[in-house]
């Protein structure tokens, strides 16, 4: 188990991990792990409020980031997983926006509305 751990040590002292770290290979993707991020604590939110041309668009875009992060040499995996994330994310919130506007959700959270109200 030490030998792992000085084994890893090694490998994070090294100079072509320093020059990763600070190469747009990194950052990049660290960046946008602000997007998914977003997605997913949007999923608590009501979803009136998911927009349907964007979350579509966004739909695409992670689509073809995922594509060019696997395409890219050398692979950036790290690109990769944060536009899978989002992909997922982007994913849930258009079902959301598909069943609140085209399958009754709309109605049937008026209806819980309506009768929180007259309880009141």
């Amino acid at each position: 188990m030490a030998a792992l751990g000085r084994k890893l040590m090694e490998q994070l002292k090294s100079k072509e991990f320093r020059e990763y770290l600070m190469s747009t290979h990194f950052w990049g993707p660290v960046a946008n792990w602000g997007i998914p991020i977003a997605a997913i604590a949007d999923t608590q939110k009501s979803p009136k409020f998911i927009s349907g041309k964007m979350t579509f668009a966004l739909c695409l875009y992670s689509l073809m980031f995922m594509r060019f992060a696997i395409r890219v040499q050398p692979r950036n995996m790290l690109l990769f997983a944060c536009h899978f994330t989002n992909e997922c994310a982007q994913v849930v919130q258009f079902s959301r926006f598909v069943n609140y506007n085209y399958l009754g959700g709309a109605e049937t959270e008026d209806k819980q509305e309506s009768i929180a109200e007259v309880k009141q």
